[in-house]
């Protein structure tokens, strides 16, 4: 009754429509962020795959490469991790992050620049070195590590390495950032070392700030004790798991609930959010429904439709998705929105959806690298720069780190986004057995032609010792030749009187066959 009232009077906590959805199962773990639910993100862990991305480990360097200004460093893995020379130095500040100057009296006397020319000499081959994974195995290529080490907590982000101190710029308020950088010049902080406020920092008090930054110190002096005392590779800090990640990174403020369906993740949920907020552990609830709670909040379905390489848009246009080796490209089609008279409006409207769209996509997938979109030409300057204040906006609740530019004269946006592991796609799906991957295999009428090419070879250069051949070859190539290509097949016994006869293999692969001696069952080569 009194959080009715308050809801009336406007003085509850609003609702934001934002849900979390946990589902453990015994191979997989998933975390669904849903707005008023509709499927914004997607998390999944499984048991047979480590997430390594911001583990911490005592490494030993093994080569030098001064061409490509890199090394390489085992860590304990099959291939070992690539170091560039300029990720061997302290790093400025990200974009995103607001400088803010050292409080109480800390001595700010300028240490000497270390530059990339020092990085072979201050780490020679055969010399430990404590790195962090930036970016996991992707593909063919190795881990890509770190010297900048950074530790997340709740609230803040320890650097042991650099002194520089920020606060998150996505906290837009002027008075809330302020009362913030008093904050953080009043933490005692290590000489030396440097922290970042997060957004989710945003409101709190400052004693969980001063929790916080304790919690970190400790992490660290752990790493620290195993660099001395483990001998090189070595793990010193791991990742923490799904369930630790989503307390930390996703419960916030605007989260509404989060639902789970296991017991013991569940009560662990509810000890970890009670440690931070026990009016928070209320949002905490337990599913016990016997529909799986993915199907029951309408999870399931979405990310079926999600996932399609072609992606239908509310007002009936639709964006086609590849994904290459090199880039992302993306093609914005106006398909059934046919729109009113005005053309113009009905390209844009399509435009800003897609643009939505694509941001969702980026997240919901994990795509990263380059990103090409390809718009549908828009004449007016001032619809592309609405769409490109669209794609701007949407990217804001984007965790990766984004580039985005401004729409070519061509009708192309490029952006870049942080890639620290592989997309969605690559990690639940294999090439194709049939086609490798490329999404094509041959026709029957292509095979037809190469085969009738490869017997023309075979006959005529076994005249005079071959007159019986046997062919097999896939269902769909028989159909072929027996109700399309017969006339050919005859001509070429005619041509070099021999006799051919042809076996359907249902286990072939559609662009093989196989020409052998009907008499001997040798095998020809053509």
């Amino acid at each position: 009754m009194i959080e009715t009232v308050k809801r009336i009077l406007g003085l509850g906590k609003k609702t934001t429509g934002i849900k979390l959805i946990v589902n453990c199962e015994r191979l997989e773990k998933r975390v669904a962020l849903l707005e008023d639910n509709r499927l914004e993100e997607l998390t999944t862990e499984r048991e047979s795959d480590r997430n390594i991305v911001g583990a911490i480990y005592k490494g030993k360097v093994r080569n030098i490469e001064p061409g490509i200004k890199a090394m390489f460093v085992d860590i304990g893995f099959e291939k070992n991790a690539f170091l560039q020379f300029w990720d061997a130095i302290p790093a400025a500040l990200d974009s995103g992050v607001e400088a803010v100057s050292r409080g109480g009296g800390k001595n700010n006397q300028k240490k000497q620049k270390i530059t990339h020319k020092d990085v072979p000499n201050i780490y020679p081959v055969g010399s430990d070195i404590l790195v962090q994974v930036k970016k996991g195995p992707i593909g063919t290529k190795g881990p890509r590590i770190t010297t900048d080490v950074s530790l997340a907590g709740r609230y803040l982000v320890l650097m042991p390495f650099n002194e520089q101190c920020g606060i998150s710029r996505k906290i837009d308020d002027p008075k809330e950032r302020e009362r913030l950088r008093k904050i953080l010049q009043e933490l005692d902080i290590p000489e030396g070392m440097g922290v970042i406020m997060r957004t989710v920092g945003q409101g709190q008090r400052a004693r969980y700030f001063v929790r916080d930054l304790s919690l970190l110190l400790e992490q660290w002096a752990e790493i620290q004790r195993g660099m001395e005392e483990l001998p090189a590779p070595a793990c010193l800090y791991a990742e923490s798991d799904l369930i630790d990640r989503t307390v930390r990174d996703f419960l916030t403020d605007d989260v509404d609930s989060i639902m789970v369906d296991d017991q013991k993740a569940f009560e662990r949920m509810q000890n970890l959010v009670g440690q931070i907020s026990k009016r928070a552990r209320k949002r905490v609830q337990l599913y016990t429904g016997t529909q799986p709670i993915f199907d029951c909040f309408g999870v399931q379905s979405q990310i079926d439709a999600a996932f399609h390489r072609q992606v239908w848009l509310p007002c009936g246009g639709y964006i086609v998705i590849d994904e290459t080796e090199a880039l992302i490209a993306v093609d914005v089609n106006t398909g059934r929105n046919k729109g009113s008279k005005d053309m113009e409006k009905t390209i844009l409207q399509t435009n800003l959806e897609a643009a939505d769209e694509i941001c969702r996509q980026m997240r919901l997938r994990n795509i990263g690298g380059i990103i090409i979109a390809d718009f549908i030409d828009m004449k007016s300057r001032k619809d592309q720069q609405s769409v490109y204040q669209r794609i701007k906006e949407r990217l804001k609740r984007d965790k990766a780190r984004t580039h985005v530019l401004p729409i070519s004269q061509l009708g192309l946006m490029e952006m870049t986004r942080q890639r620290a592991a592989e997309s969605l796609a690559s990690t639940q799906f294999v090439p194709c057995p049939h086609c490798g991957g490329k999404g094509v295999i041959k026709s029957p009428m292509t095979m037809s032609v190469e085969l009738q090419r490869a017997l023309h070879t075979v006959m005529r250069q076994n005249q005079e010792s071959v007159h019986e051949i046997k062919v097999i070859v896939h269902p769909d190539l028989l159909n072929r030749l027996r109700n399309e290509d017969e006339e050919h097949l005859v001509d070429i016994e005619r041509r070099y009187a021999g006799r051919l006869s042809f076996r359907a293999d249902p286990t072939f692969h559609p662009e093989k066959f196989v020409i052998t001696n009907a008499v001997t069952g040798a095998e020809i080569k053509a």
